[in-house]
């Protein structure tokens, strides 16, 4: 840039260039500083000539990170913190986003409230991004997505749908989608289990009938198409609570605690199912030579049936968040945290493994959050006559888990 020195003698032009361009730096190294101290974004300086000098200043940089900290240095655990009143618009309505599936779609249903809107996730001392479709796509701009589990997997993939909906998508056979202008690819894969079930009897139609759980194989549907994707979406969980048999290498080796009454076989517990069949997910990543993608755990979501269980009168009324994690924890839905505990000791152990083969493994710790938000359930407003208790309404808190999964992909 030319600066405007007068007309003058050489030497005095040197000097005078001198005088402005230590003045014009002052202010450029004030802003850099306090820009570094606000802690929002990470700087690395390059070079700086001597501005003593008077000749040309020369300050070259380039941004390494844009990680969230806590203003004393560390990074910020996006994962702790608390909701706050919000008073913005959702991301999107039923009317605005046509995807929505009947089985969250509580205000089609007749949600009379929608207070459950007017909250959002502060962490603690730092900001989570609000989600922004088009750095999304940006980000996963070529790559491929799939969502590999249950039907809260899906309830995440549905509002990535509609918090990408202003970029049409494609809707393509078998629950796949596609964005043409950045070559983006999402699909689900249903496995609840996530590996494979056995039906040892064909004839028992009943909602309490023993199944089988291979707890060695994974469920083909994902395990034969994950190496053809870059992001893999782990979510599993509230179906291992089912009676099973478990069965290891074609051999029966015992149940868990529904399943055993009047049968000769070990009773592994509830939680065996819960080990094995992440660990058994994570350990086929780890063989296929052709998967190179990022993973993503993410953790057990939490039900909040009152005044009964599912199957018996449960529902859940609250419009409003709950206050602690003590209080949320109180609740008679959540005196099993061993379905959160469980997976992530697995996803610590494969975390170690799967670094050693150069694949990234990602945890997308949503529990305490999501333990708070009571009020956000789709209850009676459904598509069913059973209340539903676990999936959340869309718009709603579960719009969160893609600004986490943003906030990550950021850092990649």
């Amino acid at each position: 840039m030319k600066l405007p020195i007068p007309f003058i003698g050489n030497a005095e032009r040197v000097r005078s260039a001198g005088r402005v361009l230590r003045f014009a730096a002052i202010p450029l190294v004030v802003i850099l500083l306090l820009m570094l101290l606000n802690s929002r974004v990470q700087l690395q300086v390059l070079s700086i000539t001597d501005v003593r000098s008077g000749f040309d200043v020369l300050l070259s940089y380039k941004w390494v990170g844009l990680e969230n900290n806590n203003g004393r240095g560390r990074p910020c655990d996006v994962y702790k913190g608390k909701w706050v009143p919000y008073e913005g618009e959702a991301y999107y309505t039923n009317s605005t986003c046509s995807l929505i599936i009947d089985q969250v779609n509580c205000f089609k249903f007749g949600r009379p409230d929608s207070g459950f809107l007017r909250w959002r996730w502060k962490p603690d001392g730092c900001e989570l991004p609000r989600f922004d479709a088009l750095r999304f796509l940006d980000l996963v701009r070529g790559k491929s997505m799939a969502f590999v589990g249950d039907s809260l997997g899906r309830n995440q993939m549905n509002s990535l749908q509609c918090l990408l909906s202003k970029a049409r998508i494609h809707n393509l056979p078998n629950n796949r989608g596609k964005r043409p202008q950045h070559n983006f690819t999402v699909a689900e894969f249903w496995a609840p289990f996530l590996v494979t079930t056995v039906d040892p009897d064909p004839s028992d139609h009943s909602a309490s009938k023993r199944l089988g759980l291979r707890l060695d194989v994974p469920e083909d549907s994902w395990a034969s198409e994950v190496e053809n994707f870059d992001f893999v979406i782990l979510s599993a969980g509230i179906w291992l609570f089912h009676p099973f048999v478990f069965y290891e290498k074609g051999r029966v080796v015992g149940c868990n605690t529904d399943s055993c009454v009047g049968y000769k076989m070990a009773n592994l517990g509830i939680w065996y199912a819960f080990r094995k069949a992440f660990r058994t997910t994570f350990e086929t990543l780890l063989r296929k030579k052709g998967y190179k993608g990022v993973t993503f755990l993410r953790s057990y979501s939490p039900s909040h049936f009152e005044n009964g269980p599912w199957n018996n009168g449960g529902t859940c009324t609250r419009t409003e968040p709950l206050t602690s994690i003590k209080e949320a924890r109180s609740m008679p839905e959540q005196n099993e945290m061993n379905a959160y505990l469980a997976p992530i000791e697995e996803f610590r152990k494969a975390e170690k493994a799967m670094a050693g083969r150069g694949l990234t493994l990602k945890l997308m710790d949503t529990t305490d959050a999501m333990l708070l938000r009571a009020d956000a359930h789709p209850n009676i407003y459904r598509n069913a006559s059973v209340a539903d208790c676990v999936h959340w309404c869309l718009p709603g808190p579960v719009d969160t888990w893609n600004e986490f999964l943003q906030y990550h992909l950021m850092s990649l």
